[in-house]
């Protein structure tokens, strides 16, 4: 018989485990504070519960928004997987209003970074404040970004109304998709998290000239400075990666998601003007191209037209290769062939395709004619982050194919 002086801790005991199984989390918006090399990088996420129960979650950065619809809460946790990439947020929910965890990427060696959340909080570093009389970083930028070894030229492109400031920046090999953030005490802070990149700016501006540091996930930084110019341009996307001389065409065979072998020189793209998309399913950059060559795709695919995407994966694999790019098929309803081609290393990447002189950026895109020769190659992708320069991306894409079409 249990002894009368152990039923209160009994029936504490049972309060507690009644309490944690019936852990309350609130949905609507929430803002995630990462810490990273000393830094708070705060981004937005959303939480919906439908009527049975089960949750959906979206991250927010300035006008995106990217779908999570894996979320597992169990009894004082939640555990939210990223869309596409191998990489969860794992959180605490032992109070309804507050969240602690970490964001883990499951492919790279001990990748946490740990964070907290806060429900009902909107803003990105400070409430907004549309009527603030701060310094006003508007407009284009010459900008430079100063690495160990060498420099990067970019665009720059800020709009800000208030203390409210959104973003993004060109570079040869991609943009910085959106960054939102905050001008506060004169000091510019912009920021964007996706998944993969974890990207936290700042800057104080004089005259023209603005100059900061980006911090780059949990141990890169660079200094960085931009001048205001009108004038300013993306840099150049169609001359860093080339064939090398004595090659005019693009050779490969490389199995497709079920370990069939696929090559370029196969019968079904013979006479077609095929685009061959390097990618991985861990970049952010090739994720906004696919979801535009999966709507195009749908619209031209009639023209004669295939398109080939070759997958550069975090591990060498085959089997979590494959795994990762069917998930990021059925996520992205990708109607084309996708490819294991190899590792996601750029020099390892170049030594599969040994026609082009490097393989530069994830995504590239080459395309080839109806000739099999190789007519065009793009590197990188501006995305809908970039405004016009997403249009003018459209546009550019466009006129390629068309002229390549039309070359009978």
């Amino acid at each position: 018989m249990l002894s009368m002086r152990y039923i209160p801790l009994l029936f504490c005991f049972l309060l507690e485990a009644c309490t944690m199984n019936e852990a309350t989390l609130n949905t609507g918006t929430w803002r995630v504070v990462l810490e990273i090399q000393g830094q708070h990088l705060p981004f937005n996420l959303d939480l919906d519960q439908s009527k049975n129960g089960t949750y959906t979650a979206w991250l927010r950065n300035a006008e995106e928004r990217l779908l999570m619809d894996e979320v597992t809460v169990t009894n004082d946790s939640i555990e939210i997987v990223i869309h596409t990439f191998d990489a969860v947020l794992k959180a605490s929910i032992r109070q309804p209003d507050v969240m602690h965890g970490v964001f883990i990427i499951n492919y790279a060696d001990d990748y946490r970074i740990p964070f907290t959340a806060y429900h009902g909080q909107s803003y990105r570093f400070t409430p907004v404040d549309t009527a603030a009389s701060v310094t006003d970083f508007t407009g284009k930028y010459d900008v430079q970004f100063f690495n160990e070894s060498n420099t990067v030229n970019a665009l720059g492109i800020i709009s800000q109304t208030g203390n409210y400031a959104t973003g993004t920046f060109l570079t040869p090999t991609g943009d910085y998709r959106y960054l939102e953030g905050n001008v506060i005490n004169d000091t510019l802070w912009l920021s964007t998290f996706d998944g993969n990149h974890l990207y936290l700016f700042n800057a104080v501006k004089e005259n023209n000239r603005i100059t900061g540091t980006h911090w780059l996930g949990r141990s890169r930084n660079r200094r960085w400075q931009g001048v205001l110019s009108e004038n300013a341009q993306p840099p150049p996307t169609e001359s860093l990666t080339y064939l090398k001389k004595g090659y005019d065409r693009l050779e490969f065979t490389f199995p497709d998601v079920d370990g069939r072998p696929v090559s370029l020189q196969d019968d079904v793209y013979k006479n077609n003007v095929v685009l061959v998309q390097i990618l991985g399913t861990w970049c952010p950059n090739c994720m906004d191209e696919t979801r535009f060559l999966v709507d195009w795709y749908s619209k031209n695919a009639h023209r004669g037209v295939d398109i080939i995407g070759l997958a550069y994966e975090q591990k060498p694999d085959f089997e979590y290769a494959s795994s990762r790019v069917k998930k990021m098929m059925e996520k992205l309803h990708i109607p084309y062939t996708v490819l294991i081609a190899g590792e996601s290393d750029n020099a390892k990447a170049s030594e599969t395709l040994p026609a082009l002189n490097r393989v530069v950026a994830f995504p590239t895109t080459i395309f080839v004619g109806r000739d099999g020769k190789v007519k065009y190659i793009h590197t990188g992708f501006s995305g809908p982050g970039t405004g016009v320069y997403f249009e003018q991306e459209k546009e550019r894409f466009n006129e390629i194919v068309n002229q390549l079409v039309n070359n009978q």
